[in-house]
C-alpha cells in the first residue's frame, strides 16, 4: 500500500551463521553502513566480538567497550561537537543501554522467515511520505497510556537498529539521523526501525485503516501516484 521499493532489513541475534549466507565480514574500523548497498543486494552483514567494524558497533550491538570512555567523550564533544559539554555527553553514555546478544552473532540483512524466532527488529528504507505512513501505522493501535509508539533517540546509526528499552514492546524508531552514516544512503532515504511486535501490528493493518482512506489517497494524488 505504500509502494515499498526496497525490501525491509532484519536484525537478528542467531546461533547459526550458515543460514544467513552469503555473509559479509566488516572491515576493521568500518561503519556498519559502509556495507549498506551490499546488504540491499541480498548479502548479510555478520558482526561478532572478533569482527565488528567500528568501536561504536562493538558497543551498541555487542556491549563491548572497544574504545576508552575518556577518548570517546573527547571525540564526540571536542572533535564532532555532538553535545554542549563533556559532562552532558558522559551522562548520556552512562545511561545508554547497549544490546546484549544471546548468541554472539548479529546478522543484518534480508528477512528470513525460517529465522523469525531470532529476529529482533525490522528496518524499512523509506522516503518522507512513507515515513508518514509507517509512523501513523505505529500509532494505530496505541492508547494514550501505552509506551510512546514512535521514538527518535540520540545515538549512532548502527545502535539505532536495536535501541529500544524493551524489544517486546510494539514501538517504532526514526533512524539514520547520525550524520556520520548518512553519506552511505541516499539523501531522501530515512530508516525506520520497528520491534517485532510492532512489525506484526503493521502487517495487520487492514481495509479499515488509514491506508484505505482519503488522507493517504489524497497524498498519493498530490504526488502524482495512482489512488488505490
Amino acid at each position: 500500500r505504500i509502494d515499498l521499493t526496497i525490501s525491509p532489513i532484519g536484525c537478528y541475534d542467531a546461533p547459526d551463521p550458515s543460514v544467513f549466507e552469503p555473509l559479509i565480514v566488516p572491515n576493521k574500523g568500518a561503519c556498519v553502513f559502509d556495507n549498506f548497498k551490499t546488504i540491499l543486494s541480498g548479502q548479510t552483514l555478520h558482526i561478532t566480538k572478533d569482527h565488528y567494524g567500528c568501536p561504536g558497533a562493538a558497543n551498541g550491538l555487542l556491549n563491548i567497550q572497544a574504545f576508552p570512555i575518556e577518548k570517546l567523550i573527547d571525540f564526540l564533544v571536542d572533535k564532532e561537537g555532538l553535545k554542549a559539554s563533556k559532562e552532558l555527553m558522559l551522562k548520556w553514555v552512562d545511561r545508554r543501554k547497549p544490546f546484549n546478544p544471546e548468541h554472539g552473532n548479529i546478522f543484518i540483512g534480508s528477512l528470513k522467515p525460517d529465522q523469525y524466532e531470532y529476529l529482533k527488529t525490522v528496518t524499512f528504507v523509506l522516503n518522507p511520505d512513507q515515513v508518514s505512513a509507517v509512523s501513523t501505522g505505529c500509532q494505530y493501535n496505541a492508547g494514550p497510556d501505552d509506551p510512546v509508539p514512535v521514538i527518535a533517540p540520540f545515538s549512532s546509526g548502527c545502535s539505532l537498529l536495536v535501541l529500544f528499552d524493551d524489544l517486546n514492546v510494539p514501538q517504532g524508531l526514526v533512524g539514520a539521523m547520525d550524520m556520520a552514516m548518512r553519506e552511505h544512503i541516499e539523501p531522501d532515504q530515512i530508516l525506520f526501525t520497528v520491534t517485532k511486535p510492532m512489525f506484526e501490528q503493521l502487517c495487520g493493518l487492514d481495509e479499515s485503516s488509514f491506508l484505505y482512506k482519503e488522507f493517504w489517497g489524497g497524498l498519493r494524488k498530490a504526488r502524482g501516484l495512482p489512488v488505490q
